[in-house]
């Protein structure tokens, strides 16, 4: 059995691994990143830029097929070729991975270790059958999977994941997505424009992470009028019929369907991916499912030299939030046992559905008590009407007695762009009316958020 010794381990080469190791490697120590899979980050292999570009691909097929009202007739059919739009995804794919692997291939060949890696300590792991890696201390990295129930799980190759998708090399006839977060909307909505017949399926009233009852009421409307959407819905029964998968499911009213798809995209959420670790072994207060006990502002395992980052912490499963949990978790690794909490950021998550969804600071259900709300709706906003983009509500949140603001939750156009501008408000901790004072172009989008805080100005 041979041993290495370094300063700090690293479990797991995704965005929070890689992030963590230039971490340890720029405050001098010595850094070992293991990795049991393939290279590549989750994001660029199976997450933001595959399914943006499908979503490109769906978004250019609405745009034609919904020229008619700007006068931009298109003769004759609309042609989607499914094995086109597959093959340019996955070429891009592929380069937005080589670019990962380029950074990977660049690092010292003594500081990469392939295998699977579980504690026999808390400085100890073991790799493969013949190797040990003695640290002091470890970032555990490692990510997250998918949410299967086991009533899936007899379907075989007829059930789905978002990473199973993006190895089609054609588009199926019939879908069933069950889940109505981020990663059910957005592939939904978009196998939906490329022609797919869609259903997608909600066991809650949740959708996309909106908390503010009139935001998702907006967001609700806006995708049921373009797409076979149901919320408090519930599957009670998936058969698999040779190639295809008999389903039937039914409203919380009662009332049962059934249907016939050739996949079932499961959508339902993820879990951070800490089997095999045997964490059993260290010195971590595990809870009933495995998670440990974790300080969240300097990402350190309770009573441990353990480092959680990214999706595997459970905190905020975002590819920018891991990047940040990277840098902070080695940098707390690299200097242990003197660990720093973070300086926080304002929260920002956004939902590239169309129209899209978008959340910055306090969430509507974490608002304090008398905080005041200004509106937007899209429908008459002039820059979003000329575009036929005029769809969704903005609410942005401000304290009633100092008019600060302190969030937003929205849907609507050019979202993701607002919501940028909308986190940078809070994290500067401006009030409404300093950000009234901010420069207003005409005319542009963003003059719906003029309009919210106005009106949140005037109840302060």
């Amino acid at each position: 059995m041979n041993t290495l010794e370094t300063d700090v381990a690293i479990v797991g080469a995704g965005t929070a691994g890689m992030t963590a190791y230039r971490a340890v490697k720029s405050a001098g120590r010595r850094a070992i990143l293991i990795e049991g899979g393939p290279y590549g980050t989750m994001c660029a292999r199976v997450g933001c830029m595959p399914s943006k570009l499908l979503i490109a691909a769906a978004d250019a097929a609405h745009a034609v097929q919904h020229s008619a009202p700007f006068g931009v007739r298109i003769d004759g059919k609309v042609g989607i070729d499914g094995r086109q739009v597959m093959d340019r995804l996955k070429r891009e794919r592929d380069r937005f991975v080589g670019f990962v692997l380029e950074k990977i291939n660049a690092m010292p060949a003594e500081d990469k270790l392939r295998g699977h890696a579980h504690f026999l300590s808390d400085t100890q792991l073991q790799v493969g059958d013949n190797l040990r890696v003695r640290a002091a201390s470890t970032v555990v990295a490692t990510g997250s999977a998918p949410f299967v129930p086991s009533m899936y799980k007899s379907l075989g190759d007829r059930l789905v994941v978002n990473d199973d998708v993006f190895s089609w090399d054609d588009l199926p006839r019939r879908v069933l997505v069950v889940g109505t977060g981020p990663i059910g909307l957005e592939l939904g909505q978009a196998l939906a424009r490329l022609g797919v017949q869609v259903h997608v399926l909600g066991r809650s009233g949740g959708l996309g992470g909106i908390t503010d009852p009139v935001v998702r009421a907006s967001a609700l409307g806006a995708f049921q009028a373009e797409f076979d959407l149901r919320l408090n819905t519930e599957v009670l029964e998936a058969v698999r019929k040779g190639d295809e998968v008999h389903v039937r499911f039914a409203s919380k009213e009662g009332e049962e369907t059934t249907a016939c798809y050739d996949y079932v995209l499961m959508a339902a959420g993820r879990l951070p991916e800490l089997e095999g670790l045997q964490l059993g072994n260290t010195s971590a207060k595990l809870d009933d499912k495995g998670m440990p006990r974790l300080d969240v502002a300097t990402l350190q395992v309770e009573g441990t030299p353990i480092f959680l980052a990214g999706d595997v912490n459970g905190v905020t499963p975002l590819q920018h939030e891991a990047a940040n949990d990277g840098r902070l978790a080695g940098a707390n690794a690299a200097r242990f046992p003197d660990v720093q909490p973070r300086k926080p950021r304002a929260p920002l998550s956004i939902v590239f559905t169309d129209p899209q969804i978008a959340h910055a600071g306090v969430f509507f259900r974490d608002l304090p008590k008398g905080a005041v709300i200004g509106k937007v709706d899209f429908e008459n906003q002039g820059r979003s009407r000329i575009k036929l983009r005029n769809r969704g509500k903005l609410r942005v949140y401000a304290q009633a007695d100092s008019g600060r603001f302190l969030g937003a939750e929205m849907v609507g156009p050019a979202a993701e762009h607002i919501g940028h501008l909308l986190a940078w408000a809070v994290q500067a901790e401006l009030t409404v009316g300093q950000m009234l004072e901010m420069p207003f172009y005409h005319p542009v989008i963003e003059e719906g958020v003029r309009t919210a805080l106005r009106d949140a100005a005037r109840q302060v």
